[in-house]
């Protein structure tokens, strides 16, 4: 396990050691909070795209390249932090990230025209990429610190962060201007890292000199074996995220035109889904605890699968749904321990390349399934992430010595 970020621990019944168990738990609080930002902010930022279309003036086309500004400025800024966190330590690049993103979600309010709109979610894609890794890096080191698999609640806390803030934004919506709400998330987004990163930031950075002796910084650069691993574990984060992305654009759709479900049925196939997958990351912990990180992923890429045939190809909508909810329920944890997995075997980086692959498979899921629902039909498209679930199981297992 990694030792960056871990505090010195003494014996459990002396004042030193309750004190470590405070920071400990000081440290977990503030995390999570982070996490629950990332979800809120970008949350809040996806429900105004629609009036800030209108606001461009953008044809669809236009704002689709717009929007390749925020994956491309994550996949690129994802390995540069990697090797930030391994310089300043995690913590810092944590909190640097976080006022970044409070900053420019504020930005695509103020454009005016496709162009700009693109070059704003460049910065905001960078921002949202570095919190990304660094938080992750960061919760990786504290769960080795705490010795408790306690990664599933931080991506829990982003999850609910992202049904808060898409359902603040939606009960805002026709209230308040794009400018306003987005300003406003700015000022909620500073007041909590001003809340929470002194917590971070009052600990050693984790790759900073003073911090780990020399002998225990990470490598900036990982042998055969090490890059091998990553990869293994990132491509199982891809195949997760591919399904949350095929599901996100595309479920909504596929009950509504292929079972007729009425609108306000329809939309509510992707909720189900995402409280499914909240619920499946609160209860990650003890499920881990009980399971281990192997079984937790072979079941969980199972049960994905199998929900996810019932939620392609069953005939009525109620079978859907359900078939949704399992598939959430299945792919809840499974990012998570990946990601988890990656910065074990090689830190700040093995979290970087992990996020980078998982992202990826967020971006490669949507346009996949639209190819395939051209050539044969939705349903069958939705397959595939069913089959990618159960090769995240399959993949899994094979590297359960690893």
């Amino acid at each position: 396990m990694p030792l960056l970020n871990k505090l010195r621990t003494t014996g459990a019944g002396s004042p030193g050691g309750a004190t470590d168990m405070r920071s400990l738990a000081g440290l977990r609080t503030a995390l999570t909070l982070f996490f629950a930002l990332d979800g809120f902010l970008f949350a809040g930022w996806v429900v105004r795209i629609p009036a800030i279309k209108q606001q461009t003036g953008a044809s669809a086309g236009d704002l689709g390249l717009a929007l390749l500004g925020v994956s491309a400025g994550a996949v690129v800024t994802m390995t540069l932090t990697g090797r930030l966190c391994r310089r300043f330590g995690s913590h810092p690049v944590t909190v640097v990230s976080a006022v970044l993103l409070s900053l420019s979600i504020a930005l695509p309010a103020l454009t005016h025209s496709a162009l700009a709109l693109g070059l704003v979610l460049l910065v905001f894609g960078t921002a949202y990429g570095g919190i990304n890794v660094a938080m992750n890096s960061a919760a990786v080191d504290l769960v080795a610190a705490m010795r408790r698999p306690v990664m599933p609640s931080f991506h829990a806390a982003f999850s609910l962060g992202g049904m808060l803030g898409a359902g603040l934004g939606g009960l805002v919506a026709a209230g308040l201007s794009p400018v306003a709400h987005l300003l406003g998330l700015t000022v909620a987004g500073l007041l909590l890292t001003a809340a929470a990163g002194p917590v971070l930031l009052r600990h050693p950075s984790p790759a900073a000199p003073e911090a780990v002796p020399a002998d225990e910084r990470p490598r900036a650069r990982l042998d055969g074996r090490s890059r091998r691993l990553v990869t293994v574990f990132g491509v199982i984060a891809l195949c997760t995220a591919y399904g949350e992305g095929a599901l996100a654009d595309w479920g909504a759709l596929h009950l509504e035109q292929d079972l007729h479900a009425h609108p306000g049925v329809a939309a509510a196939g992707y909720s189900l889904f995402a409280l499914a997958m909240t619920a499946g990351r609160l209860s990650g912990t003890a499920l881990l605890e009980r399971l281990g990180q192997t079984r937790t992923l072979v079941a969980g890429g199972a049960t994905a699968a199998v929900g996810m045939l019932l939620g392609a190809l069953a005939p009525t909508v109620w079978l859907v749904l359900l078939g949704f909810a399992v598939t959430g329920l299945g792919l809840a944890n499974i990012f998570p321990v990946a990601v988890a997995r990656a910065g074990a075997v090689a830190g700040p980086g093995g979290v970087a390349g992990a996020s980078t692959l998982g992202y990826g498979g967020m971006l490669l899921g949507p346009p996949a399934i639209g190819f395939l629902a051209d050539w044969f039909s939705l349903p069958a498209a939705l397959t595939t992430v069913a089959v990618l679930a159960a090769g995240a199981a399959l993949i899994g297992y094979a590297a359960r010595d690893a």
